[in-house]
């Protein structure tokens, strides 16, 4: 396996493009091209974490970040969290709670730590 340890920018590089390449057919479980695939992945990872801060986005904009680019749609929020809760959490009507975090977190991948930011909610209209 000609996988090896990302030190700069340039191996950072490498990685992704050995990545992309498995985007457009992707690899079988449990075979080496799909073992490669999970090792670059993880380097990748953990270079990104290391050298790549992460925005500060608070919780709704996680959520609609994920999506309007990750192939998330409302109708799966609702399915995690209900359709009225979604539109009051997306509408800053009602915050996230414990329950409904760790839920998108476990079903979305999302870390815990993007969904717990204080976020203002819209005032109520009187």
């Amino acid at each position: 396996m000609d996988v090896r340890p990302l030190h700069d920018e340039d191996d950072y590089n490498w990685a992704v493009g050995e990545v992309s390449r498995y985007f457009e057919a992707q690899p079988a479980i449990g075979t080496p091209a799909s073992d490669r695939f999970e090792v670059l992945a993880t380097l990748i990872r953990a270079y990104e974490d290391t050298h790549f801060q992460i925005p500060n986005a608070d919780p709704v904009q996680v959520l609609e970040f994920a999506i309007q680019s990750m192939g998330k749609t409302h109708a799966g929020l609702s399915e995690l969290i209900g359709r009225n809760r979604t539109s009051e959490i997306l509408n800053r009507v009602r915050p996230l709670t414990l329950d409904m975090i760790r839920t998108i977190s476990a079903q979305w991948h999302i870390p815990i730590a993007l969904l717990t930011s204080p976020y203002q909610l819209a005032k109520a209209q009187a």
